[in-house]
């Protein structure tokens, strides 16, 4: 039975993990699916190389409100599917070359599906059809997540990915561009595939059983942005998916029954895509088998410095982090190599200000406290709000709807929250994510620095100005 100094866990931001400083180490990296993981393969990336061209569609479309007249022709699916999965699967491979090579001698992958047996120990199932008894004095389990997939009556789970219903994980991938596509979910990846295909020309209808879309938003982004989504494909929320079943008309669609508010209803589809949230893989890995903590939703339980209750067994990313995002997974990464390379002078994870955006249109971004959490948890605070259209970036846009808001202590004036929903929002947010993670003052960021006029950034400096200036004391 081999024993390893360190087995890593999945090849997505653990793959960062091996480095010279363990050269002396014998290493084993087990991967059950394609190197680079979700972000690489089937998220981030991908995606948001198809969300360029799709603001590219849409801005075309906007064009005459701007003087600018022209018209989208048609958007060649394959030819952008066969241009993005070319680069993704270019780097997935070389990715995996690379850990195979010479350069690595002291590692080994094993391709395949790994179950812990053990405290330390795990079997793995490789894909060559054999098995590997393997064992190790640390362990860090990087393993990712995997799409949620909804009980809905008629729905067979083994043909997903195969036939007209898909997950974000096989969607990216079909062989042409749908007319009709029907979406299950309100979240981030809903809204994501909502805004690529019907910028695309697609007949796009969204399903969400609750209330509200981006329902983890400040109530104010995820009104405003609904308001938006509805003017551009038949949204319908409070809504329930009941059954599915073939398309009557023998073209391989589906035929979706819903309940709403108003009732009983029938869409007809081409593609469904289940968008309703993702799960860590930790069941697959049998993850409880080491002793390691579990929670209820699956997630192995860490502390700050991304160790679990078994010393020597760490764990980092989807499967452990509360925060489904590739730049949280890569900080993880990094805290965990340091306390493998220095385990007397270990570091702790900084979740403290952790940042998200939503590539759609408009263009979401967050960070810090929405005002509902301020507002449940008791925590004093002050809003400054102003909108894209009071600044010159915002005239030349002709934009009517974006808006950066703020929420600040009332004593210190130090941000607690940032939310901005517009164009560019990712990038626009930056200057408010610096400003609390570097604890600058609200009046002081605004006030004490060039704001390059005129841009889009100059909306971060009104909305700080917004704010009441702090009343220490009070």
């Amino acid at each position: 039975m081999p024993h390893f100094d360190l087995v890593v866990v999945g090849t997505g931001s653990g793959n960062s993990i091996p480095g010279r400083e363990f050269d002396h180490w014998k290493i084993a990296i087990v991967e059950r699916g394609a190197f680079g993981g979700t972000c690489l393969n089937a998220g981030c990336i991908p995606t948001k190389m198809y969300v360029y061209p799709a603001d590219l569609a849409q801005g075309t479309r906007r064009g005459g409100e701007l003087g600018v007249h022209g018209r989208v022709e048609f958007a060649d699916w394959p030819e952008m599917r066969d241009r993005i999965f070319a680069r993704v699967d270019e780097i997935e491979s070389s990715g995996r070359a690379f850990r195979e090579g010479p350069k690595w001698p002291n590692t080994t992958v094993y391709a395949g599906t790994g179950r812990f047996t053990g405290r330390k120990a795990m079997t793995v199932w490789r894909s060559d059809g054999g098995t590997a008894e393997i064992t190790a004095d640390r362990f860090v389990i990087a393993a990712g997540g995997r799409p949620v997939i909804p009980d809905i009556p008629g729905l067979d789970e083994d043909d997903i990915g195969q036939g007209p219903v898909h997950t974000s994980d096989t969607i990216m991938r079909i062989e042409k561009l749908p007319r009709r596509l029907l979406i299950v979910g309100g979240g981030y990846i809903a809204a994501e595939f909502a805004h690529i295909f019907a910028s695309f020309g697609t007949k796009v209808t969204q399903v969400v059983r609750g209330s509200r879309l981006l329902r983890h938003h400040d109530t104010d982004i995820a009104t405003a942005f609904a308001a938006h989504a509805a003017r551009r494909y038949d949204l319908r929320q409070d809504t329930d998916v009941c059954g599915v079943k073939p398309e009557t008309s023998g073209d391989g669609g589906l035929t979706v029954h819903l309940e709403g508010p108003y009732g009983a209803d029938t869409v007809e589809t081409d593609l469904m895509l289940l968008a309703t949230g993702r799960v860590p893989n930790s069941d697959l890995l049998n993850v409880r088998a080491t002793g390691v903590t579990v929670d209820p939703r699956g997630l192995v339980v860490v502390d700050d410095h991304q160790e679990t209750v078994v010393p020597g067994i760490y764990a980092l990313g989807d499967i452990s982090s509360h925060y489904a995002l590739k730049h949280v997974a890569n900080h993880e990464a990094r805290v965990v190599r340091h306390n493998l390379a220095h385990p007397d002078d270990r570091i702790t994870s900084d979740h403290r200000f952790v940042p998200a955006a939503v590539f759609t249109e408009p263009q979401i971004a967050a960070v810090g406290l929405t005002e509902q959490e301020a507002q449940r948890r008791g925590i004093p605070y002050v809003t400054g709000r102003r909108d894209y259209s009071g600044t010159a970036a915002g005239w030349a846009r002709e934009d009517t709807s974006g808006f950066v808001k703020v929420l600040a202590d009332p004593e210190t004036g130090l941000l607690l929250g940032a939310h901005v929903i517009g164009p560019e929002a990712a990038t626009v947010i930056q200057p408010l994510i610096q400003a609390m993670s570097f604890g600058q003052r609200a009046h002081d960021a605004a006030r004490g620095q060039y704001w390059i006029h005129p841009s889009l950034t100059e909306v971060v400096e009104n909305a700080l100005l917004a704010l009441p200036k702090p009343r220490p004391g009070r």
